[in-house]
Parts: C-alpha cells; structure tokens; sequence
C-alpha cells in the first residue's frame, strides 16, 4: 500500500529538524569560538573561560542530547539537557557577545521541552539574545535599559511567532499521523471482515449449491412421478387390458393402440420435464382447454367418464401458476383411476377475484381421512390408498411453494373431492404493471 501524502510530508520534515538537531549546533559553536578569539581578549583567564565553557557545552550536547522524536519518552532528561543549555549559553554570551550565534541552538532546542516550559525556555533565551545585540553586559547603564528592552521584547514576538507556528505544525502532523493510525487499524479491520465475509460467502454458496441440488432433485422426482410413473401404470393398466382381450380381436388392438399413445405422450413429456419446460398441452392451449384434453385422455385409458366444468372468466394465469393446477389435476385423476374404483367423475375449474381453484371428484369408494395414519403426517393422508403418498406430498409441496393450498374431503362409501387453490395473479395484470412501470 503506497504511503499517503501525510506521511510524504512528516518524513522529510522529521529528517532535515533532526539533521539541524545533530549539525547546526556544533557548527554556530565552532564560529562562535572563532569570532571570540579573533576579537576579544587575548588574557589568559579569558582564553581558558572560552575553550573550558565552549567545550563543556560540546561535551553536554553530545551526552545529553535527545534525538528528535523521542522527547516525549525522555521529558525529564530533555528538561535536565535544555535547562543546562540555556546556562552555558548565557555563560558564554557574557563572556563574549559573538556567541549570540551559538545562542540560537536555545531557540532550536526548545522542541525538546514539555508542555508550557517551552515558553519560559523561550523568553530566557530571548533575554540572553538581546544582550549580545546591544553588545553585552558592559552596555547595560542608562538609556541602555531602555534599548534592551525593546531588544527582548522584539526578540520575544519573533521567535515567538515561529515557535507558535512550528508547534502549530507539529500539532498538526501529530493529528495527522492519529488519523492515519487510525485509517490503518480501521483498515486492517475491514481486511480482517473481508476475510471473514469472504469465508462466509464461500459457505453460503455451497449451501446454496446443495440447496438447488436438493430442489432440483425434488423437481426430477415430482416429473418423473408426474410422467413416467403415471405413463407407465396406465401402459401397463392397457397391456393387462389386452391379455384378458386375447379373443376379442378389436378390444385387443384398442387397449394396445392407447399403450402406444400412453407410451409417447409419456417420452415427450419426460423429454420436456427434462428440459424443466411446461406440459405439451399447457404450451398448445389455455389451462381450461388443456385440462379438458388431459380428462378426454384419462377416461380414454380409464374407461370413466368426466365432466370438465368452468366458472368465471378464464383469464389467464401466471405460468407456474397453471403448471401447478394442472399437475394437482393429472395427479387426482390418477388416483381415482388407481384406487377409487368410480363410475363418474367431475373436474370443476373456478376463477374468483383473489383466488383460482381446481375441485376433482369422484363417486369411487372415498376413505377416513381421520384415520389413525392420515393423522400421523400430512404427507400420509393418502398412504392407505395410493401405496406411498408421494403424489400428494408433491402436489401439496408445489401449492406451498406458489402460496396455495390443498384439502381433501372424503368419506368411506362416499366418493372423495381434492381441493387445490392458487392466488389469482393473472398473467394480463402481471404484463399491464410491467408495461406501466416501463412508460415510466
């Protein structure tokens, strides 16, 4: 990750206040040593003042110097180092003027001091400047005051003035580098989330993986079931038919022409569920007409009679809408094919405001559906007459799944009435409502 423009700015300007910190102090000493020699007194007693507090002053900034930077982990010594400064400093201003030039390292130095002590560090050094530019202690008599002071106040405001805005800058990329220490766990945060989130995603895809395996596993067992299971108990119901027709020649031929036909809607409509597409005669017609198709087929093969009978007006529905009616009818006509043993049987097809419903009855032998094993599970409620209960299961399972419901009524003796209802999202108002939102 390339560093941020903050960073860019501190690095430099911590690397040249820490250059001058190591060179500038030395090299204002070493001139200030030079001039005082050159021009002051050439006494024995005055030589060795310069050399001895020149040196100490060397000796004390090499020892007892903090590096910038690490003030704040060393503000006793840093208050120890600079206090001893400021006294050699104004040592040897005394001694000679010239050595104003060294005196500026107090003003350098006075980073290093904690909190408000910077402004008394300030002041004194501003004190002992003043007097060498009025040409030290000896000038001080008389209106000579009077220049000292407006010396000392000058040199206050000046150095005062920088030393406000140097802090201010510091203060500032102090800020800066908390907030970017911040962006930086906020940050190493949001990677560590992203991780996380990451491993979650991959669990939710593989749960989602095994989720449409499951619904698609239900999906192939509910169409085969539909079709394949259903086509050949009806092939096998005609073959039967045609064995015990062995002498009637006719007969025989039709019970073995309705396996044909039973034999190839079967392959087509295995061939479309398949490809997860919707039934031949629902893609050929309305539901109304497909499901009387679909009736004129079973008392075909089955030999009962059924009445198709439409209510309302036969608007139609959305698509899973009708695929699901028409399946619940397949499969309660092959019940009572199965099982019911019925001389008559009735679909009635009811569209209503909110909802659409499919009603199927038949006169045959009907059953208790509070039964002691209807009761056990919902999915069992035709277990005692269709052998498994996995055609009810199914159709109950596709209602749930369009916000539909399934009811059975039956009695022993008294024929049995399955009730399947959808909502009513009709396929015209569904279009009309896309078709608004797309003018808009």
């Amino acid at each position: 990750m390339p560093p941020t423009p903050v960073f860019r700015k501190r690095e430099p300007h911590r690397q040249m206040t820490g250059l001058a910190y190591q060179v500038v102090p030395y090299v204002a000493l070493a001139v200030s040593v030079a001039l005082a020699l050159l021009v002051g007194s050439d006494t024995r007693r005055y030589l060795d003042l310069v050399l001895g507090l020149s040196a100490v002053a060397a000796v004390w900034m090499a020892l007892m110097r903090v590096p910038y930077g690490e003030q704040d982990e060393h503000k006793v010594k840093c208050s120890i180092f600079y206090a001893v400064h400021l006294a050699l400093v104004g040592s040897l201003i005394l001694t000679n003027p010239f050595f104003a030039i060294f005196g500026f390292s107090g003003y350098l130095f006075v980073a290093l001091v904690p909190g408000r002590w910077k402004v008394l560090g300030m002041v004194v050094n501003a004190g002992f400047m003043a007097l060498s530019e009025i040409g030290g202690q000896a000038q001080l008599h008389g209106v000579a005051w009077f220049a000292y002071g407006g010396l000392f106040a000058v040199n206050v405001f000046i150095v005062g003035s920088m030393t406000r805005a140097a802090l201010d800058d510091d203060r500032h990329l102090a800020q800066s580098a908390r907030v970017i220490d911040d962006l930086s766990e906020a940050n190493r945060r949001l990677e560590q989330m992203m991780e996380e989130n990451a491993g979650l995603h991959s669990q939710l895809v593989a749960q989602a993986r095994e989720a449409g395996i499951f619904d698609e596993r239900q999906r192939m067992a509910g169409e085969i079931h539909d079709t394949l299971a259903q086509g050949l108990t009806g092939i096998l119901a005609q073959l039967e038919a045609a064995e015990l027709a062995e002498h009637d020649a006719p007969r025989r031929r039709r019970h073995l022409g309705l396996a044909k036909d039973l034999a190839r809607d079967s392959l087509a409509e295995a061939r479309r569920s398949v490809q997860a597409l919707r039934p031949q005669k629902l893609e050929e017609a309305r539901l109304p007409e497909a499901l009387r198709g679909l009736s004129e087929q079973w008392t075909r093969t089955s030999g009962v009679p059924v009445r198709v009978e439409v209510d309302g007006e036969a608007t139609p529905l959305q698509p899973a809408l009708e695929v699901v009616l028409f399946r619940a009818a397949q499969e309660a006509l092959a019940n009572i094919a199965k099982h019911a043993k019925a001389t008559r049987a009735g679909l009635t097809l009811t569209y209503m405001h909110d909802q659409v419903s499919l009603d199927v009855l038949d006169d045959g032998k009907g059953f208790d559906p509070n039964c002691p094993q209807a009761e056990a599970s919902p999915d069992l409620e035709l277990q005692h007459v269709n052998g498994n209960g996995y055609g009810l299961a199914a159709m109950r399972r596709r209602l749930r799944q369009v916000g539909g419901g399934l009811e059975i009524e039956s009695a022993p003796g008294d024929g049995t009435t399955v009730s399947a209802s959808v909502p009513a999202l009709y396929r015209g108002a569904v279009e009309g409502t896309t078709e608004g939102k797309s003018e808009q």
